[in-house]
């Protein structure tokens, strides 16, 4: 009877999937995704023998969150991501009756054998996260050892190496702090709204250095703590130390934060007010970004998660960034955060045969003019890179993804634009289509005081995915967008006055 019982739930199961209608005309060309099933945090993301490595939190059976593991996948350039085996999966102690799911963290490589798990005492792969019991209501710190390049681990067997008995407990990022010769774990307290900072020799056993906050925004429970050296914009030779934090389901909704100041292999200090909190990103879905280990030539480069809206996806729910190089520029208001589509994906993008290349100059823009086959754009996965000159009292821009009847009236659409006069970038989604936007989030905006007229503006859309980067990375939204069948437009616009793209580059991404 109860093979019975099995048999009837696995066909009931299996039928359930097969009648799930899969959306592939919002899958991602360009962007990592997992190939089925959910994802979120990205996890352990690490240069290692020529590879772009990154984990990911996944539910290898369900297109859903749950059974958290580490899923994994490598690339040779941030842009064609191949999908290998779970590489932690959650652990079922039937015993006692608990599962143990695998949380987000990061992974270092051990080059010195510090931990002395390395095979011949040579380097390996060391993964440190958060061990999540949904039964005993507890988070903890394990670490895990890899001898196989990170295809598979190694529970140690004296986890957890940090427990304080804490149901809210989580996301531990580690990192080589040089001139302290220590490993660095950036951890946090949610609820507390607290990063602690803790040292290590050997990855094994941990001592508390210190705790900052509460500071910033702590109007929801911080997550995905990171603390990375940044390079100043034409300063050689400065840097400055930030930490990165999440928080989501507050007033602001999905919330990225980040501190700037000096770390002293002890304590991070804090250079401006308690209160202030600056924005990593704009738009509503960025979240639990967290830096590459050992990039390549001291680069900084930073990944993060699009939480998904209500709009469900299949046969995967969940993508990720673009991988985005960080640096920091010095202003009136104190040093602030510049990002920019990393610089190895540029050069994939640009030296890959598939991509199609055109470009514009000296366009004078009244109305609408759309953009086409004639411009090399033939889907929804492109880069546009515009300069822009907007006069004050005109509004400009791009209208994406549209749809048109026969008579030329607009189906669905989403425009980005900058209106000069109230100082705003917008992305205005309100005619995106049928698909389910987050109510409440169909116009997003960043205000632009400090532009004069003058905007670079580059747009990477990607099926399902825009991400606006806003005079070279000073500001950055990030947002859905679900094309409507046939939603395949792309046009420039102004009105209120003549503006001009001074320049603008287009590369379609379509054929990837």
């Amino acid at each position: 009877m109860k093979n019975t019982i099995f048999l009837l739930l696995l066909l009931l199961c299996l039928r359930g999937q097969a009648q799930e209608t899969e959306t592939l005309q919002w899958r991602p060309v360009y962007h990592f995704t997992p190939a089925t099933n959910w994802t979120n945090d990205p996890n352990g993301p690490i240069y290692l023998h020529g590879e772009w490595v990154v984990y990911n939190q996944q539910n290898p059976f369900e297109n859903k969150w749950g059974h958290m593991s580490w899923g994994h996948a490598v690339s040779r350039d941030l842009l064609h991501w191949k999908h290998l085996p779970v590489a932690i999966p959650e652990v079922i102690d039937r015993s006692r009756g608990d599962t143990t799911w695998i949380f987000s963290g990061s992974a270092v490589w051990d080059k010195d054998n510090t931990s002395g798990f390395c095979a011949g005492g040579k380097g390996c792969l060391v993964a440190i996260y958060t061990a999540h019991s949904p039964n005993l209501h507890k988070e903890s710190q394990y670490i895990a050892y890899s001898n196989d390049g990170g295809m598979s681990f190694t529970n140690y067997a004296r986890n957890p190496v940090i427990d304080l008995q804490k149901r809210d407990f989580r996301d531990p990022n580690v990192f080589w702090h040089a001139q302290s010769s220590q490993w660095v774990m950036a951890v946090v307290l949610p609820a507390e709204h607290v990063a602690r900072f803790y040292g290590s020799a050997d990855l094994k056993d941990w001592h508390l250095l210190s705790e900052f906050g509460p500071a910033g925004y702590t109007g929801a429970h911080w997550e995905c703590p990171s603390l990375i050296e940044l390079p100043v914009e034409g300063m050689p030779g400065v840097t400055k130390w930030v930490l990165f934090n999440s928080a989501a389901g507050g007033d602001r909704g999905v919330f990225m934060q980040y501190f700037v100041g000096d770390f002293d292999g002890k304590a991070f200090t804090n250079d401006n007010a308690a209160a202030t909190a600056l924005t990593v990103d704009y738009g509503d879905c960025f979240y639990a970004a967290i830096p590459w280990n050992d990039a390549p030539a001291g680069g900084k480069i930073l990944v993060g998660w699009m939480i998904p809206g209500p709009q469900h996806t299949a046969p995967w729910t969940g993508q990720f960034s673009i991988p985005r190089d960080l640096s920091l520029k010095k202003t009136a208001a104190g040093y602030r955060l510049q990002q920019q589509p990393a610089a190895v994906v540029r050069r994939a993008v640009m030296g890959d045969a598939a991509v199609s290349r055109s470009s514009v100059a000296d366009l004078v823009v009244d109305r609408e003019i759309p953009l086409g086959a004639a411009h090399g754009l033939s889907g929804n996965a492109y880069w546009l890179d515009a300069e822009w000159s907007i006069p004050t009292g005109a509004t400009a821009g791009f209208k994406i993804i549209q749809a048109k009847d026969a008579a030329g009236a607009v189906l669905s659409e989403t425009v980005i634009g900058y209106d000069a006069a109230a100082h705003q970038l917008y992305v205005d989604r309100s005619k995106s289509g049928d698909a389910k936007i987050k109510p409440g989030k169909e116009r997003q905006t960043i205000d632009l005081p400090e532009v004069s007229g003058q905007l670079r503006l580059q747009v990477l859309v990607d099926k399902s995915s825009l991400e606006v980067f806003v005079d070279g990375g000073e500001k950055v939204l990030t947002t859905y967008v679900y094309p409507a069948a046939g939603g395949r437009g792309c046009s420039v616009f102004a009105t209120g006055g003549k503006a001009v793209i001074k320049s603008m580059r287009i590369w379609d991404l379509s054929k990837l």
